[in-house]
Formats: structure tokens, C-alpha cells, sequence
């Protein structure tokens, strides 16, 4: 069966940005899909609760930018205001009449194939009129909403005010949103990503929300993003012995996602997922036992087995095939379909122009750029209009956001207050000692384009929303999609992007699209001569780990691909051919110093 927050469905929408999977909830829960609101920004989510109450006629009751607890509550009162209009939606669809065009008709039409999917046709086909109405009555109870789960990212977490002053203890950006989350009445998961937070970590057992009942149920999940196993075992260990249980790992892949890409070294996606496959049994049995320490150390009771833990993927995944192999090889318990997302209007929420653009956009376009002020390498569409703003704002020598906002205003250079480094304050400041520097021309214009890289990933980001709902008619939004969206060449529907996950039909339109590991693949080959010219450490190591995966592709090709295996190999020997040999490299040096010194002689 699918991972509990996979809703009805073998995959989710993972957090996409800050806005484009805001209000996802409303738009798919109805349907048994489940989604991800971010909470980094608690000001956009009070925004967002304000326009959709007056869209639903809910009652609207603002939480005051100052106010005590104010981060926390706004993300309580924002989830309670999805959770309370999704329940009503659920018991709408449910009074349906199961005719051409109805909304509890789409619900069992999106499934994929499978027994509740038969029954659903079974029930349309059938003409006894009493038969019919039992059917119809089964089939309205297993009208279910897919999950409302909110994404953290722990690196996000300023304990300081922007005048610099250190908040109340449990008030920080992270912990705010966290007992937010907690306090809200959705039954959903809390997705972790970007590493792990001591702090963050240590106060997670403060909220009792988060701890099983008798039966072992979690109503609120935690989710840990990670890159490789090492970093599941590491940070589950650590939350085991709080005594917080983790519910799902969520591998996603270094490079070929959208927004920050946390490259490993070297670990490729199949390899990762086929250590997590072996030893997956072995890690929760483990971990319960220290689990269980931590209960009886808290006087709470303990569990004869261990508590469920899913296994999830998301990284470049297009199509049905590869889908259903993640599923049947690696025995994944769900997926997260992402980017593939931002070109369906009833999924995600993009701006016209930007989405127009993203459905056109050439590979040159989407690209990995220093861009993110958190100096982590940032997947940005580079004609959206944050990014158009930047440079213009470069060439009227004024360069650097206003900073409106300021949730990753984590640099504390000039000492009085914390800047980020995207925002016009810091740039200045920066160009200025660079001005007066006595460095050459050339170094000059090569620092001036390091410093004024960065943009604005807070308030652009969210952009696309506040335009979209004409809150901000002047916001400039950036979007950050994965490099896999230049496979999807047009906006679709919702039945056409679910059919095309579940092979119904095809929407990925460019043909030479390469398979999503040796997409993957590319992406850390390019990454590994970037690391060579950094002389980057543990260079070794790099190159080990792409050819022990390479070899693991080629095995898996050769038992599992069949007819496709001799394409995705000779594909793969290409790739191989071109991983740089480090010893010949180190040879190759070596020559040619000894040449240079014998020709200085």
C-alpha cells in the first residue's frame, strides 16, 4: 500500500518553492492527493489566509505582525483554515450524484488502476438500480483527502529579530513553525529538509503531538529529507533517542530536483536507494530499540514491534515506467512528482506569464546557479522577473533586493544587525570595501559578479502567489524548477498530468529525454569537474562512488530493463568514458611539471 501521506495516490507534491504549493491543498485534497505547504514564511501564509477566507466566506481574523507568538499562530491559523475548507469540500463531493462531469466522478476517475478504481467502473456500468445505489453507497465512504504536510527547512531558522535581537527561547523561525504545525488540527506530516537542526531536534519532544498513541499512530509525522542512508541512520538515531519516531525518509536526489540541490559525493540515486532497500528492515529494528529507551527513560510506553517507516523518492521522474520500477525494484513506498507540477494550473499556483514561460523554456534557461544567498547552489529559472529585476538593477548601478522581508538575513559581517546577502544593504556594503581595495581590474569584475549573484528568494519567491492573487500587482517572481521541466513543453490538466503518471497517456512531448538516472547521472559528472578545478576534498571518493553506481545501473539494466536495456547501457558506457580518471589526471600533472622544470633548466 502507498505511504499514509501519499492520499489515494502512489505519489505526492512535494514543497515547491515558497508559493507554488501554497494552497495546493485546496485545489488537490478533494481528489486524494496530497501536497506540501512550506512554512518559511509565516507574513505570505497570513497573506494567503486572508485572500482565500474572503474567496471561501470564511471568517477572516488577522494576526498582527507583532504579536506574541505571532509566528506560530499564523501557521496554526493558516493550517487550520486548509484543513476546515478541505472537510468541507470532502462533505460536498460526498451528496454528488455519480454522473458525467461530477466532482466525486473525477475522484475515482484520477486513481490509478487498481481495485478501488474497478469498483468505481464496475458501480458506472451497472444497471440494476438497487445494486447500483449499494455501490454508490460503499463508494462514498471511501471518499478520503489526501494529507495537508508542511515542509521546514531546517537551515531557516533566525533566533534574532531583524534589528538583531535574540527572541524568546522557542521562538526561532524553526521552532515557531514546528509547535505552529503541532498545534493545527491537520492529521499530516512535518518534512524536515536540509540537514539536521540540534536545536530544532531537541525541542521536537516538547510537543507532545508528535508522540504515538497506544496503537503506535502518529497523527503529526515527521519526514526526514535525506541524500544518502548514512544520513538517515545519523539523524534518526538522534531523534530516537528524544524519543520522536521517524516516520518517512524522503530520498531525494542531489542535483536533478528543483530549488537548493545538495549534491552528495557522488552517491547516485540507484545505488542510495538499493542500500535503503537491504537495509531498511534492519535500521528500523534498530532504532526501535532505542526508541523504546527513550519511552521508558520519559515513563511513556513502549511497542513489541517497530513503528511503520516509508521509503519515498523524488528527484526527475517522467514517466509511468520509471514510476512503477522505483515502486516494484527499490520497493519505494510512494513518489513525489514535482516540477512535471508547475505546468498544471489546478495543481500549483504560477503566475501567467511565468508559467508561459516555463512551458517554453530551453535548457539554457533553467540552470544552476549561485543565485540563492544561502551560497547553496540554486536551480532558477534565469528569465523570470526576479531574476530580469537583478540585472537591471545592476545596470542602473543600484544592485541588491530591498529585502522586505529578510527570512534569510543570516550574515552578521557588519556586526550591528544581520543582512542577507542578496539584499541591496549588504551588496553595497560589500562593494564598497571591494572599491577601495588595492585588487587588479580583472579580480575586481570577477568579485563584483559574485557579490551581486545572489537574489531574492524569500519575497520573489513567493511572488508568483501574491501576483497571481493580486495582492502584490508590482511582485517580480522567481521560480526555481528542476532541469527536468524542460521536458514538458506545455500546460496541461490535472487528468492529463495524472494520466500521464499512471501511463494513460503522455504529455513529455520531447523524445530524446534521457532515463531519470542517467539524467541524474550527467548532472554529477558535470558537478565532479567543478569539484575537480575547486580541488575539492575527497576527490577520491567522489569518483568511486559514480563508478560503483554506474556498475549498479549496469546491473540492474542488464536483470530488469529488458528490451530497453541495451539503449540505457550503451548510454551508460558513453557516460562512463567520460568520468575523469583521477590517477591519470595526477600523472598527467605530473608530467607536465617536470616537463616545465626541465625546460626552466
Amino acid at each position: 500500500m502507498f505511504a499514509v501521506d501519499a492520499g489515494r495516490h502512489g505519489f505526492t507534491i512535494p514543497v515547491m518553492g515558497i508559493a507554488f504549493t501554497i494552497d495546493s491543498p485546496l485545489k488537490l485534497a478533494r481528489y486524494g492527493i496530497s501536497s506540501t505547504v512550506s512554512l518559511v514564511d509565516d507574513l505570505f501564509l497570513e497573506q494567503m489566509r486572508k485572500h482565500h477566507s474572503a474567496e471561501c466566506g470564511d471568517d477572516y481574523v488577522p494576526i498582527k505582525k507583532n504579536a506574541p507568538n505571532g509566528r506560530a499562530l499564523r501557521v496554526t491559523a493558516y493550517l487550520d483554515f486548509l484543513d476546515r475548507q478541505v472537510g468541507k469540500q470532502i462533505q460536498h463531493m460526498k451528496t454528488l450524484p455519480f454522473e458525467e462531469g461530477s466532482d466525486i466522478c473525477r475522484y475515482f476517475e484520477l486513481l490509478p488502476d487498481g481495485e478501488l478504481r474497478s469498483q468505481y467502473l464496475a458501480m458506472m456500468a451497472c444497471e440494476d438500480a438497487g445494486e447500483r445505489e449499494k455501490l454508490e453507497l460503499a463508494l462514498r465512504e471511501e471518499v478520503i483527502p489526501g494529507a495537508i504536510n508542511c515542509n521546514i527547512m531546517t537551515k531557516l531558522d533566525r533566533d534574532r529579530d531583524h534589528k538583531g535581537v535574540v527572541r524568546e527561547l522557542g521562538d526561532s523561525d524553526a521552532l515557531a513553525a514546528a509547535r505552529g504545525f503541532a498545534k493545527s488540527t491537520i492529521d499530516g506530516s512535518l518534512i524536515l529538509s536540509a540537514g539536521m537542526n540540534p536545536r530544532l531536534f531537541a525541542y521536537l519532544p516538547t510537543l507532545e503531538e508528535f508522540m504515538p498513541d497506544e496503537n503506535g499512530y502518529i497523527r503529526k509525522r515527521l519526514v526526514l529529507k535525506v541524500s544518502d542512508f548514512r544520513s538517515a541512520d545519523v539523524q534518526s538515531k538522534v531523534l530516537a533517542k528524544k524519543g520522536i519516531w521517524v516516520s518517512e525518509y524522503r530520498i531525494e536526489s542531489g542535483l536533478n530536483c528543483g530549488g537548493h540541490a545538495f549534491a552528495t559525493a557522488g552517491h547516485l540515486m540507484g545505488a542510495i536507494l538499493a542500500e535503503f532497500k537491504v537495509k531498511r528492515v534492519e535500521l528500523q529494528e534498530k532504532l526501535m530499540v532505542t526508541f523504546n529507551k527513550a519511552r521508558v527513560k520519559a515513563d511513556r510506553s513502549t511497542y513489541e514491534k517497530p513503528l511503520r517507516t516509508h521509503l519515498t523518492f523524488q528527484g526527475g521522474l517522467g514517466t509511468a515506467a520509471e514510476q512503477a520500477f522505483l515502486h516494484d525494484y527499490y520497493k519505494v513506498d510512494s513518489t513525489a512528482w514535482g516540477t512535471p507540477f508547475l505546468l498544471v494550473p489546478e495543481a500549483t499556483t504560477v503566475d501567467q506569464t511565468t508559467r508561459e514561460g516555463l512551458a517554453g523554456c530551453k535548457d539554457d534557461e533553467i540552470q544552476l546557479s549561485p543565485n540563492s544567498p544561502l551560497g547553496v547552489p540554486f536551480w532558477n529559472y534565469i528569465n523570470s522577473a526576479s531574476e530580469q529585476i537583478r540585472r537591471t538593477r545592476i545596470a542602473d548601478g543600484k544592485p541588491g533586493s530591498p529585502c522586505p522581508k529578510g527570512h534569510v538575513a543570516l550574515k552578521w559581517d557588519f556586526q550591528e544587525i544581520p543582512l542577507c546577502r542578496a539584499s541591496r544593504n549588504y551588496q553595497r556594503r560589500l562593494l564598497k570595501i571591494l572599491d577601495e581595495s588595492d585588487k587588479d581590474a580583472e579580480a575586481k569584475k570577477t568579485e563584483y559578479t559574485s557579490i551581486t549573484s545572489p537574489s531574492c528568494i524569500c519575497h520573489d519567491l513567493s511572488g508568483c502567489a501574491t501576483l497571481d492573487a493580486g495582492i502584490d500587482k508590482k511582485a517580480t517572481p522567481s521560480i526555481c524548477p528542476g532541469p527536468n521541466i524542460v521536458n514538458f513543453t506545455k500546460i496541461v490538466s490535472l487528468d492529463e498530468m495524472l494520466g500521464h503518471i499512471y501511463g494513460r497517456n503522455n504529455v513529455m512531448l520531447r523524445a530524446d529525454r534521457p532515463h531519470v538516472f542517467l539524467r541524474e547521472l550527467e548532472l554529477y559528472i558535470e558537478d565532479f569537474y567543478k569539484q575537480i578545478a575547486a580541488e575539492a576534498p575527497r576527490l577520491p571518493k567522489y569518483e568511486a562512488n559514480l563508478r560503483a553506481g554506474i556498475e549498479h545501473y549496469r546491473m540492474v539494466a542488464t536483470e530488469e530493463f529488458g528490451a530497453d536495456a541495451a539503449a540505457f547501457i550503451t548510454r551508460l558506457d558513453e557516460l562512463l568514458a567520460t568520468v575523469p580518471n583521477l590517477e591519470e589526471l595526477a600523472a598527467q600533472a605530473s608530467a607536465a611539471s617536470q616537463e616545465t622544470a626541465t625546460v626552466a633548466t
